[in-house]
């Protein structure tokens, strides 16, 4: 890119900064102690926007029928629930239930309403794995990930008009040319890896709570890899770039360095559940 693109470049990201920081607050993520940014956003705003996804969910996904799954989803998710804590939760009204798809998936909205999915199960062996997912999806609430990720793209979307604004003063004849390149710089440089961060501080926030509900946090070890192990060879170096969520392999490394400092946090805890009930 020529010097000048890069010059204007600079000045639209930081007169964007400037009003992205406008009436944006800041926030420490539980247990990772990462500062955030956030767009001014109550707890009741939050919340009500959790519960109409939350609608719009089960209107499209039936609940699931599977009496055992739905017990142990209730069972391990209250467990998580009553050591979550954070800004906002309070105002959470909590539900769990099991979603009838064959998707290896589970969320939890702002709000407290969390959903796994039945082919998730296929991935689980006993009520600690599923503690590890659990409190993973959990974290992502409880540490305003949500409201994290659109306050980023309110900036990046400043960012551009900002450059735009620059561009057209400038009368560049590329324009164009410069605001694609800025559009796929924001993507791939900013938002996505934005997300891997975050992924990686749920999985530090859900071990934490797996903890500190009486779970062994090996589970979590156990969990992955198999996860991993069931899905080797579907992505490339490459796709973790372009992936909102790391590698298995990288989650799976980044996990055993905090090994130690859940396991001490276990060890704390005076109601043990251990691995819990192992399911066939």
């Amino acid at each position: 890119m020529p010097a000048n693109w890069i010059r204007w470049l600079a000045a639209g990201c930081g007169l964007a900064a400037m009003l992205g920081a406008a009436g944006c607050q800041t926030a420490t993520e539980p247990f990772t102690g990462r500062k955030q940014y956030l767009m001014s956003m109550s707890a009741q705003e939050e919340c009500k926007l959790g519960l109409d996804a939350w609608r719009e969910t089960l209107k499209a996904t039936p609940v699931s029928t599977n009496a055992q799954k739905n017990a142990v989803v209730q069972r391990v998710g209250k467990a998580i629930q009553a050591v979550a804590s954070g800004p906002g939760t309070s105002e959470y009204q909590w539900e769990f239930k099991v979603l009838a798809s064959q998707e290896a998936n589970a969320f939890c909205l702002p709000g407290g309403k969390v959903a796994v999915y039945e082919g998730l199960f296929q991935y689980v062996k006993n009520d600690a794995e599923l503690a590890a997912v659990i409190g993973h999806e959990v974290g992502h609430a409880v540490a305003r990930h949500g409201v994290e990720r659109m306050s980023e793209q309110q900036a990046a979307g400043y960012a551009g008009a900002a450059l735009d604004a620059v561009l057209q003063s400038k009368k560049v004849a590329s324009r164009d040319t410069v605001m694609q390149a800025f559009g796929l710089g924001a993507q791939y440089g900013v938002l996505l890896p934005f997300s891997r961060t975050q992924e990686y501080a749920a999985d530090q926030i859900g071990l934490m709570y797996m903890a500190k509900a009486g779970y062994k946090p090996e589970a979590a070890l156990d969990f992955w890899q198999r996860f991993a192990a069931k899905n080797a060879g579907q992505k490339s170096a490459f796709s973790d770039w372009l992936s909102t969520h790391p590698l298995d392999d990288k989650r799976i490394a980044n996990m055993k360095t905090l090994m130690t400092k859940a396991t001490v946090e276990y060890e704390m805890t005076p109601a043990k559940r251990g691995y819990g009930t192992a399911w066939k």
